[in-house]
């Protein structure tokens, strides 16, 4: 990458950079109001059905839950802003341990699913457009507009059901059968090729296919829709009939001008589909048993953990503003224009 590049994308890194603050403040500010508006009481839940009404104060007083609001709310930004995110009411661990012991099954399924819905969407999208209505197209566009209707925990539902407990080929839930291998990595799958275990890798394909493949199906039915429109709109420019007047190939118009031009609301919304991604994985992972964070933070909101509540929402909040920071990044490389 040239200086003039990088002076090019440097207002763009700045000027998101600058808004990164604010954004994970408000965030800070609406899951804390929203947590402590929750009408169970978290206090009790954790103390237990035996605990006396004493030993329930005794733990409020203990947690800090007998304080004001703003200055439980003041306590709270103060130890977010030293990486201190609290301890779990039920885990009684350190959230930040939490979310990093769970975080590389989350991470692995993401982008599982990720690779799914781009391998796909892109190259349905496309062909798609250059068959516009033609069967395919039709055939594509049903497929798009299903994806996204459909309910992504009745389709888990489904797929277990025809996959896992009729057919018997692909396991209900859970990421592994019996003891996972030690992991250098914490991704099961890279570590399986790195080390050459294909057993291990076979165990893990067929535990991580069905809630990849659910989750992917939304974001690859956005990826289609984006990727046809996007497609459509240069073979339909005047740049693309010059050079068909000129006598060019199609195949040549196509794989050196269309889907270069094409496919940048794509990358754009890719970045958006990993969002997504991580909002969809907290029902995925919770109905197919998923250890990853999603099923921590179903687990924290069934419990009224409010701490790791807010935890997880700055975790995703911060994932999302970096992953849209990438993306304005790729997007101003693949189109200049967007930094003129």
């Amino acid at each position: 990458m040239g200086y003039a590049s990088v002076w090019k994308i440097l207002p763009i890194v700045l000027s998101r950079a600058v808004w990164v603050v604010p954004t994970l403040l408000g965030l800070i500010v609406i899951t804390f109001v929203l947590s402590r508006v929750i009408p169970a009481d978290p206090v009790a839940l954790a103390a237990g059905e035996a605990a006396t009404v004493e030993q329930v104060e005794a733990l409020r007083v203990k947690l800090g839950y007998d304080r004001p609001i703003l200055a439980q709310f003041g306590t709270y930004l103060g130890n977010v802003f030293v990486g201190d995110l609290g301890r779990s009411l039920f885990t009684d661990r350190e959230i930040v341990e939490d979310l990093a012991d769970r975080l590389p099954a989350t991470i692995e399924l993401t982008l599982v699913s990720m690779f799914i819905a781009i391998a796909l969407g892109i190259p349905l999208g496309i062909l798609s457009a250059v068959k516009r209505n033609s069967l395919m197209d039709h055939l594509v566009r049903i497929l798009s507009v299903g994806g996204l209707a459909v309910a992504s925990f009745w389709l888990a539902i489904m797929l277990q059901l025809l996959f896992s407990m009729r057919l018997g080929w692909l396991p209900l839930s859970g990421r592994y059968s019996g003891f996972a291998p030690e992991s250098a990595t914490g991704l099961l799958l890279l570590d399986a090729l790195l080390d050459l275990d294909f057993d291990s890798l076979s165990i893990a394909l067929q535990h991580i296919t069905l809630p990849a493949l659910t989750l992917a199906i939304p974001s690859m039915a956005t990826i289609v829709r984006f990727t046809r429109a996007g497609v459509l709109e240069v073979l339909n420019s005047g740049f693309v009939m010059y050079e068909r007047a000129m006598g060019f190939p199609e195949s040549t118009i196509l794989f050196k001008y269309v889907f270069r031009n094409a496919l940048t609301s794509t990358v754009t919304q890719i970045g958006l589909v990993f969002g997504l991604l991580l909002a969809g994985a907290v029902v995925i992972e919770a109905v197919f048993n998923w250890p990853g964070i999603g099923l921590y933070a179903y687990n924290s909101i069934l419990q009224s953990d409010y701490n790791a509540i807010m935890g997880f929402t700055l975790w995703a909040g911060g994932i999302f503003i970096f992953v849209n920071l990438i993306v304005d990044i790729v997007h101003s490389l693949i189109d200049p224009r967007g930094t003129a």
